[in-house]
């Protein structure tokens, strides 16, 4: 169950964190896999790594934040196959209130989390649209829930979460199914230089803290976010679409 064989799948910022869990998982389970990524020696090493055990990746350099970069690429990987798979998984994090959130800071979470997520979108679903296919775009909790001081980052992603119902919604006839995942905190590398930046000296301490805001204790792993993207993008989930799943300890429903 839950194989992807022969299915070309796009993966955005698939080189690292949660990204990379899932194009490990894709490869693992029969997708081709292309990975968009701004750092392209991580993206390219990964690749190889994957090609090593026996999976089929491929990288390609792209900032997600420019439409022309981003159509480029896909038309590229369009002209030699069917895109089967998009996940729009590449983001970035920003730490501040309404009051502490400069116009700039605004400007760079949108352009990479909503505008990156459109562009992916605008240049993949015209390819979809014969034939069917599954998006799967990685929101967070904090598109539904407040989070203290995620002003600019939750707005982003509350972005993701309704493009994902429009998405849905506009496709339907199409045969092209539209999901989101709402992970709650994912020990990722960025965790870590987070924790390094913010809390020299402290970084244990800070790191059982912020896992114990989940109920079940402790963060996810990638790999956990991984496997339900597997499952989502699977044939096996073939009637689910325009939803939205929490994958957060129960951080959500059960933080009371």
């Amino acid at each position: 169950m839950f194989r992807l064989n022969n299915k070309v799948a796009i993966v955005t910022g698939g080189a690292s964190g949660i990204g990379l869990a899932v194009s490990r998982l894709f490869a693992q389970q029969g997708a081709v896999v292309h990975i968009l990524e701004l750092n392209i020696d991580q993206a390219e090493r990964e690749a190889d790594l994957i090609n090593a055990n026996g999976g089929e990746a491929y990288f390609h350099k792209v900032d997600v934040s420019k439409q022309k970069d981003v159509k480029k690429i896909i038309d590229k990987i369009a002209k030699e196959n069917a895109i089967d798979i998009l996940v729009n998984n590449a983001g970035i994090a920003h730490v501040g209130t309404v009051e502490s959130t400069t116009e700039e800071d605004l400007d760079r979470i949108y352009n990479v989390n909503v505008k990156g997520t459109y562009n992916c979108l605008h240049s993949v679903i015209p390819y979809m649209k014969d034939r069917g296919g599954v998006i799967l775009n990685v929101a967070s909790i904090a598109a539904t829930v407040g989070i203290p001081d995620r002003f600019a980052y939750s707005m982003s992603k509350g972005a993701v979460f309704t493009m994902t119902l429009q998405v849905a919604k506009d496709y339907l006839k199409y045969n092209i199914r539209c999901n989101s995942i709402s992970p709650a905190r994912v020990h990722t590398p960025f965790v870590d230089g987070f924790l390094k930046k913010t809390y020299p000296g402290k970084e244990k301490e800070m790191f059982d803290k912020l896992s114990k805001t989940q109920p079940i204790g402790r963060m996810a792993k990638p790999e956990e976010i991984g496997s339900l993207a597997v499952y989502l993008c699977s044939d096996e989930a073939a009637f689910i679409t325009g939803c939205d799943y929490l994958i957060d300890g129960g951080f959500v429903k059960l933080n009371n």
